[in-house]
């Protein structure tokens, strides 16, 4: 679909006296140029046909106040509304289609793209009647897409308006709809100051529009196509996987932690200027100190915001690993089930995909603890919508932060009242002296006062019980940890009265990542549903800790306070401290699913518990690590290897020998068990130098400690050849091979799952020599082995077959090569899934031996 004339409208701009041109890109909405419209809130259109009428019509978007456009030109697009009871829209023409040019190269007319609009410039008046012109051009493929969001078109000579005058020629033809190989690219707005007769125009870009918040709302569903490649005139395009579209207001958004929320209407209507339509602001940091309510304010302006956006997507921030799970979570509410094969980094690379070609959204990166962290995502989505980060940090951010302080007085007494009602209010003033109007701690002290009803001169008088005091109560001057801790020992001591088991719940998740903790980890420490639902009710009702659908969260300054020992407090000494830590490591223990490799159904689980993991292990000096941790660091390990993260895996997998060695020796089956582990992730990230010598060692105390024929002796011996291969050392890893299988045979038996991995090697290892005639028979063995012991579908049956095509392939028998891939890869499909990793090598091996056998 190319420019579609139905669609071109005139626009009168009443207030203004002046004129412009419009498209309708929905049945009553019109694309125009802001500056045609600006200061009037209602104005007139009418249609190519000569019998057509004004009409009457608004303003749609932006209803705020307007950009300037000096200083801000890729901000000059609006949208209209037809409201005119007389408005009929053309009937039978096709939906819109939306372009952006990536700034790649362009495929067509020697790097030039063309292009065409449909104006009324006021140079085209015949009879008195303004006419159209068509405006023909291309963009050049260095010159033509400018940074902000401009894009400049020149204008063939054939399309120059026919007369000039002392103005702009094109004057009247802003606000025409750019098109580039049927799509809409941009809105021209060339004209809008000065006499310009030339041959360039330059037209904002609707995907820079798209961007601001309202707009996409506005128009509904609108999802750009790259107009930089070829065949775009061809056929309509077939689906992708990143065809997935979402109303409007669709969100992750945490729950309201409160209601009351006061004293931070400045702040908000800072941040509201940061995010909206006419700021240039693609990236809003807000920064304070722990429980000054960065959380909070973000989550009341993007509960307040949420229609203004296609999507709001909420992250937690305080490790690169939970950003990119909270990408990967995006994914899976996306796509639902099609993303459960999908691992982590992948999950978020598709997300990054979706949200670069679905403009209009807001995401929210709450509690970041590094700038790089952050970056390392925004920069890849700087076009296509906004960002909100909160943070304790104030340097580093590619935009000049928010700082949000405390409460103000009369802003504390508010909170206050809300929970506790009117009166003593001097006693409240000194309160929220004394708490240094720190909201966090405000609501503590509320939430406990209501939930007590008792006085507040009664709890000062508890409080001054106890040495700690604030410091001061402006930011920079005081420790909010220890204000937290002053309400700590008074809330603790209700809520052991009524529950001592909800005390242990708090001392337990102060143990874990302070967001998103699921609550089955409590379940073993209450009788049933109902009743750990009423522990976390009662906790929440103190604000000790905040519910949402995903899961328990607690405070970080709580946590603090949770676990550092304090000889005054009961709750907190140190026993009971290190209990806790114990029982939390246990509860995650469990939780854990194992074969942390193999279990693809397990994989959500790991990624919901990922960070409160790493918490843990952190927890934990490495001088320290009980039996219970290094089991952790070796699933971690293995899961996080399974994944792609290769460094992180070794990190986790590195730290488990040093403990196993600490625990049980350096003989011991388990830590032999760790150094093979090692060797392993060693050998996946290509650190093959590492690797041979940790597998030989490895190697030599199983054969020691185990001896020669031990299962794991064997594991060893097959490993410590599969290193050889890999170093390119095949002399070494052939005759190592076939003792293995040798050895497996008459331990194992021929079926063995082992055996036939030895099989599976070995032939691999002849391949890799250059003896691909001693490979075949062997792979075909394999494969009929495993087919009959294995079954078809098994993962390894469908290597072996990929194994014995490649091998066909190699010895030059193409011909029966490509049947047996296409058998691999269907399975493959069928099994695995279309992102295993299997899944892609069968399908390059197939596409490789396709193009030798067409």
């Amino acid at each position: 679909m190319a420019v579609d004339v139905r669609r071109v409208v005139e626009i009168w701009n009443p207030v203004g006296k002046c004129s412009g041109t419009g498209y309708l890109v929905a049945d009553d909405i019109v694309l125009t140029a802001l500056h045609n419209v600006l200061g009037c809130g209602f104005l007139e259109v009418r249609g190519l046909d000569g019998d057509s009428k004004w009409l009457a019509a608004e303003v749609l978007w932006p209803l705020t106040e307007p950009p300037d456009l000096e200083r801000e030109p890729q901000a000059d697009g609006a949208l209209v509304r037809i409201t005119d009871a007389g408005w009929v829209p053309p009937a039978g023409v096709e939906p819109v289609r939306w372009g952006r040019i990536d700034g790649g190269p362009v495929v067509a007319d020697e790097g030039r793209l063309a292009c065409v609009a449909v104006g009324f410039p006021r140079s085209e008046v015949r009879d008195g009647i303004r006419d159209t012109k068509e405006i023909r051009g291309h963009i050049e493929r260095f010159t033509g897409l400018k940074s902000g969001g401009l894009i400049t078109a020149y204008v063939d000579g054939v399309a120059v308006p026919g007369r000039r005058d002392e103005k702009s020629s094109w004057a009247g033809a802003s606000g025409a709809a750019l098109f580039a190989r049927g799509r809409l690219i941009g809105v021209v707005t060339t004209d809008r100051r000065r006499d310009y007769g030339g041959d360039q125009l330059t037209a904002v870009s609707v995907v820079g529009l798209a961007a601001r918040p309202g707009f996409v709302a506005a128009v509904g569903e609108l999802v750009p196509e790259d107009v930089t490649v070829a065949d775009r005139e061809g056929p309509p395009r077939t689906t992708t996987a990143y065809d997935v579209e979402v109303p409007p207001g669709v969100n992750n958004l945490p729950e309201l932690p409160s209601l009351i929320f006061v004293g931070r209407a400045e702040v908000m209507g800072e941040l509201e200027r940061a995010l909206s339509a006419e700021s240039q602001t693609i990236t809003q940091t807000v920064h304070g100190l722990g429980g000054v309510g960065k959380t909070t304010l973000a989550l009341h302006y993007t509960h307040d915001h949420a229609r203004a956006y296609r999507l709001v997507w909420w992250i937690r921030s305080d490790t690169p690993e939970l950003i990119e799970a909270g990408f990967a979570a995006l994914t899976v509410r996306l796509r639902g089930e099609e993303a459960s094969g999908l691992t982590t980094k992948q999950a978020a690379e598709w997300a990054v995909g979706w949200l670069q070609t679905h403009p209009g959204w807001l995401l929210v990166f709450d509690n970041a603890e590094k700038p790089g962290d952050v970056h390392a995502w925004t920069g890849q989505l700087r076009a296509s919508g906004r960002h909100l980060i909160t943070s304790r940090y104030k340097r580093g951010w590619v935009c000049d932060p928010i700082s949000l302080p405390v409460l103000d007085q009369e802003a504390s007494l508010a909170l206050l009242s809300g929970f506790v009602g009117n009166g003593e209010e001097d006693e409240a003033r000194a309160l929220a002296d004394e708490l240094g109007h720190l909201p966090l701690a405000l609501e503590q002290a509320g939430a406990f006062i209501a939930q007590r009803e008792v006085p507040i001169a009664v709890y000062r008088a508890m409080l001054e019980q106890y040495p700690a005091r604030a410091a001061a109560a402006a930011p920079g001057g005081f420790d909010p940890a220890r204000t937290v801790a002053r309400i700590w020992r008074i809330t603790l001591d209700a809520l052991e009265e009524q529950d001592p088991r909800a005390v242990e719940i708090l001392r337990i998740a102060a143990w874990y990542a302070p967001t998103g903790i699921p609550r089955s980890l409590f379940e073993p420490l209450a009788e049933d549903p109902v009743d750990l639902a009423q522990l976390l009710g009662l906790l929440a009702d103190y604000s000790m800790i905040t519910l949402d659908r995903t899961g328990v969260g607690i405070h970080l300054l709580v946590q603090m306070v949770a676990r550092t020992p304090s000889a005054d407090d009961p709750h907190r000494d140190q026993a009971r401290i290190l209990a806790a830590r114990e029982r939390a490591t246990q509860l995650m223990l469990d939780e854990l699913p194992r074969d942390p490799r193999g279990n693809v159904a397990g994989w959500p689980t790991w990624r919901a518990l990922l960070p409160h993991v790493e918490a843990i292990l952190d927890a934990f000096e490495p001088g320290e690590d009980t039996a219970e941790v290094d089991l952790i660091l070796t699933l971690t390990g293995l899961f996080l290897w399974e994944q792609g993260q290769l460094s992180q895996a070794t990190d986790c997998l590195s730290r488990s020998l040093v403990a196993a060695t600490r625990l049980y020796g350096e003989d011991d089956p388990s830590t032999l068990t760790s150094r093979n582990n090692l060797a392993v992730v060693y050998r996946a990230s290509g650190d093959v130098a590492r690797a041979v010598p940790l597998y030989e060692r490895t190697l030599e105390d199983r054969v020691r400690v185990l001896g020669e024929d031990h299962p794991d002796t064997l594991i060893s011996r097959n490993n410590l050849a599969y290193a050889y291969e890999a170093s390119g050392d095949v002399a070494r890893a052939v005759p190592l091979y076939e003792r293995t299988l040798e050895d497996r045979v008459r331990v194992l038996g021929e079926d063995h799952p082992d055996t036939l991995i030895s099989r599976n090697n070995l032939a691999a290892a002849y391949d890799s020599s250059g003896d691909v005639a001693r490979a075949v028979p062997l792979y075909e063995r394999t494969l009929e082995d495993r087919v009959r012991v294995l079954g078809e579908d098994h993962p390894d049956t469908l290597i072996s077959r990929n194994n014995l095509a490649y091998a066909y392939e190699a010895s030059g028998d193409v011909a029966q090569a490509v049947p047996l891939y296409e058998q691999a890869l269907a399975g493959c499909l069928r099994v695995l899934g279309e992102n295993h990793p299997t899944t892609k090598t069968v399908r390059e091996n197939l596409s490789a031996a396709r193009a030798q056998h067409p």
